[in-house]
């Protein structure tokens, strides 16, 4: 590891130091509606799956085809009916939320400025610094703990731009509504079963990108970060 990249890890400061961003009105309300519409979809993804663990590639796919993947975790049966009633609903409440936070972002500008690289910055050495100091556990300084680094940045505009996207495409191509209204929908991925597949896929990177997204409010002030994202500014730890 370079040293550089070791100092930069050593940087831990006293977290009542460390200032607490502020978020606008319309990042807060989204927010929450998307966090509260996210677990709806993963207690309801959670129920769908029990039911029928196992995943095919192509248009059709049933107990009696051979699955390219079978999860080792037991069936139970009958919970698939309202799961994916709730599964639907949060679907809509999520894509929504994402609509009324990643239009208006555009226009203000917020990801130009908040979440878009600077040049220079997409290069292994800065990526790899953010990365040791990830690796060592260590608290941001205090000029990091108010600004986005490249890696974060990335990982947002990927969430936002690529994940969520596909996930709700490949969301509507499982309908049968949708596959006949819109069949190209289906053709992109390759059949529903495949479209179940891919889904299934991308909700786990989100469900990692969840669980490293708490790890890191947890790492830079829990109550200061989620105070933020209620009040508009946290009150520092």
């Amino acid at each position: 590891m370079s040293e550089s990249a070791y100092s930069e890890g050593r940087a831990i400061l006293d977290p009542k130091n460390l200032e607490v961003p502020q978020h606008s009105a319309l990042v807060r309300v989204t927010h929450w509606l998307n966090a509260a519409s996210f677990f709806g979809l993963l207690a309801s993804g959670g129920l769908i799956l029990i039911a029928h663990p196992r995943f095919y590639w192509g248009e059709a796919g049933a107990w009696g085809a051979p699955p390219i993947i079978q999860l080792p975790i037991p069936v139970i049966l009958g919970f698939s009916g309202w799961g994916r009633y709730l599964h639907f609903l949060s679907a809509w409440v999520c894509f929504l939320g994402g609509v009324a936070y990643v239009i208006p972002s555009l226009l203000m500008g917020h990801f130009r400025r908040d979440f878009l690289p600077e040049k220079g910055e997409i290069a292994w050495r800065p990526i790899w610094r953010i990365i040791a100091v990830y690796l060592h556990v260590r608290r941001p300084t205090s000029e990091e703990s108010t600004r986005y680094n490249v890696l974060q940045r990335l990982t947002y505009i990927a969430v936002v731009f690529v994940l969520f996207p596909l996930v709700f495409l490949t969301g509507l191509a499982m309908s049968p509504g949708i596959g006949s209204a819109f069949p190209f929908i289906v053709k992109m991925f390759g059949g529903e079963q495949s479209a179940r597949t891919v889904h299934f896929f991308l909700a786990g990177m989100l469900v990692l990108f969840l669980v490293v997204h708490l790890i890191m409010i947890g790492l830079t002030g829990f109550s200061a970060r989620v105070g933020a994202m209620i009040v508009g500014r946290g009150k520092d730890e």
